[in-house]
């Protein structure tokens, strides 16, 4: 029996198989694939999937020589495509002036397109036409260092689930717009956005990501919610605009989502949700919470360290627990206010019974945080192991800190206590 060895095996794989190989490739090996044979000349033709990086071309020193052919590619391969794309993804740093970028969504608009990504580099900020909110299918959209201005005949795009808004320009009034007129909306992230006042209301939202100089944040009808990271930039004016509300900041921002699973709180958010009156206020309980990360809580400020406490005590299947500490200098020598509230009777009943990891970094030993330390020990009985890094400017007084922690009593007799010391 005579095998035939130059069977061509890969070509008689379903078309579905072969999409599947294509789209791993990168889209300048898929076409190159044309040169294969007859049959494989327009194969990446019908690919769903496109994406497009500064890889495509061959790059040299002359800008205008790689811009021109980066823009050719593109359009060339839009110019053959023959059917649907369900995907289109840019990221480059060479046309954010380009009048092609204009005609290729235009033409996406018209192909059904599900998925689109523009990640545009320096440069100005490109302005997105109008005709991008015509994509009434998308799924998923996200733009980066664009500009955008919502036309007055814009109803929403009912279908998204996924928004990432990275440096763009759009008026405030029409990102709060833009996200309630997503009524499918499942996942956002907003990211160096400047002094926006913000109110989300989503009722399909599970997970959001905050980053940027936000003057106030108001989360409403999101109930779904199951991850929240938040990063606040603070300048003068949001700082004069905190110390202004009279609101309490941690039941606008935290009131309202019981199905939060994970929280992180980054550079000033623990501050901003301190702001505020909270008498009156009833506690939310947070039943699905399981994992909360807080960085540079600053622990001479008694309202920011209740708002630790009361994201503790109020997660009662909380697992993992990791903060880090604001060092100042002064207040590690300085005698705290308050000390006596760490002996209220209303904190004595109080039990963390699935904490099993706690990681303490920059360390400070101020008394308030060793107060802290010493009441999750006391009152973690499932406890397995908390870390203790203190602050790479703390010089004096390590030694002192690990008596203190060693002697500190612990619910769980599994507890270890680990003390990070790192060179100076």
């Amino acid at each position: 029996m005579i095998m035939d060895f130059e069977q061509d095996l890969i070509s008689d794989l379903p078309q579905s198989i072969i999409e599947t190989i294509l789209i791993k490739l990168p889209i300048r090996d898929a076409v190159r694939t044309s040169i294969l044979s007859s049959r494989w000349r327009y194969k990446w033709a019908t690919l769903t999937q496109l994406a497009f990086d500064d890889n495509c071309v061959s790059l040299c020193n002359d800008r205008a020589i790689v811009e021109n052919n980066l823009s050719n590619f593109i359009t060339r391969c839009l110019f053959l495509h023959d059917g649907p794309i369900h995907k289109f993804s840019l990221s480059t740093s060479y046309l954010q002036f380009s009048y092609d970028i204009d005609q290729w969504l235009l033409f996406l608009s018209r192909k059904d397109i599900k998925e689109l990504v523009l990640e545009l580099g320096e440069g100005e900020w490109f302005r997105a036409p109008s005709f991008l909110f015509s994509c009434k299918n998308l799924t998923h959209l996200e733009l980066v260092r664009c500009e955008l201005d919502p036309p007055p005949c814009f109803k929403g795009f009912f279908r998204l689930k996924y928004l990432n808004l990275q440096q763009v320009l759009i008026p405030p009034d029409d990102i709060e717009c833009l996200i309630a007129s997503c009524p499918l909306l499942e996942s956002l992230t907003l990211s160096y956005f400047d002094s926006l006042e913000l109110t989300v209301s989503a009722p399909n939202l599970k997970y959001l990501i905050l980053e940027g100089e936000f003057k106030d944040i108001s989360l409403v009808n999101t109930p779904l919610l199951v991850f929240i990271s938040v990063a606040m930039y603070m300048t003068d004016d949001i700082a004069e605009h905190f110390e202004q509300s009279s609101s309490y900041n941690f039941n606008k921002f935290l009131g309202g989502v019981p199905q939060l699973e994970k929280l992180i709180g980054h550079i000033y958010f623990t501050k901003y949700l301190s702001i505020g009156n909270h008498e009156g206020c009833i506690p939310i309980t947070y039943h699905q919470l399981k994992f909360i990360e807080l960085y540079q809580v600053s622990f001479d400020d008694m309202k920011e360290v209740l708002v630790v406490l009361q994201l503790i005590v109020n997660s009662p299947n909380l697992q993992e627990l990791q903060i880090s500490g604001s060092f100042n200098s002064s207040a590690a020598t300085q005698q705290a206010p308050g000390l006596d509230f760490w002996e209220k009777r209303c904190f004595i009943d109080c039990t963390m019974g699935r904490l099993k990891t706690i990681k303490m970094t920059d360390v400070s030993g101020v008394p308030h945080e060793m107060k802290l330390i010493k009441f999750l020990l006391e009152h973690s009985p499932s406890l397995e192991t908390m870390s203790i890094a203190p602050s790479s400017y703390l010089t004096e007084g390590r030694l002192n800190m690990l008596i203190d922690l060693v002697s500190f009593r612990r619910a769980s007799t599994r507890a270890s206590i680990i003390f990070i010391h790192e060179q100076i």
